[in-house]
C-alpha cells in the first residue's frame, strides 16, 4: 500500500491587499456576474480571464430551463478566451458570485470547471492563478491543480 498526502496552499486577502490588476480582475468578474442569466437559481456568477498580453475576457453563467444545458461563468470565459485569443495564455481567472443583489461570501468552481481549468493549464504549459472573490475575503491558489489534485486524465496510449 502507498499512502500520499495532498496539501494545497490557499492565500486569503482583503480587497485592499490585492494589486491594482487583481482588483481590476475582481471588479470585472463582479460586473460579469451582474449580467449573468440566472432566472432559475438566482445565483449569478461572473469570471474574468486575465491573459498574458493584458487582455481581459469575461464570462457569466447562462442558465436554461432544461437544467443541464446551462454553462458556468468560468467555462464561458475560458472558452471565449481560447476562441478569440488561441495563442495567448491565461495567467489568472477571477470568479465572483452575486445572490440577492450582494456579492456572495464565498465561491468555488464546480468540478467541471476545475477540470477545464486544469486542462487549460496543461494545454498552455503554465499555471492559472485563481482568485475566488467573496464579499469579505479573496481566496487565491496558484494553480488549478490545487483545486483538483486528482484530475480526470487520459490513461490510454
Amino acid at each position: 500500500m502507498d499512502i500520499r498526502t495532498i496539501e494545497i496552499t490557499v492565500r486569503t486577502f482583503r480587497r485592499d491587499e490585492l494589486s491594482g490588476d487583481e482588483r481590476q480582475w475582481m471588479d470585472a468578474a463582479i460586473a460579469a456576474a451582474e449580467r449573468a442569466y440566472a432566472p432559475y437559481s438566482g445565483f449569478r456568477v461572473g469570471a474574468a480571464a486575465a491573459l498574458a498580453d493584458g487582455t481581459l475576457v469575461t464570462g457569466n453563467n447562462q442558465e436554461n430551463m432544461a437544467s443541464p444545458l446551462g454553462l458556468c461563468a468560468e467555462r464561458v470565459a475560458l472558452f471565449s478566451a481560447a476562441t478569440h485569443y488561441p495563442d495567448v495564455p491565461v495567467k489568472a481567472l477571477a470568479v465572483a458570485a452575486i445572490r440577492e443583489g450582494r456579492v456572495a461570501p464565498s465561491i468555488a468552481p464546480c468540478g467541471a470547471c476545475r477540470q477545464v481549468l486544469l486542462e487549460t493549464e496543461q494545454r498552455q504549459r503554465r499555471p492559472v492563478r485563481i482568485l475566488l472573490c467573496g464579499s469579505e475575503d479573496i481566496r487565491c491558489v496558484d494553480s488549478a491543480a490545487s483545486l483538483l489534485p486528482l484530475p480526470f486524465e487520459q490513461t490510454f496510449p
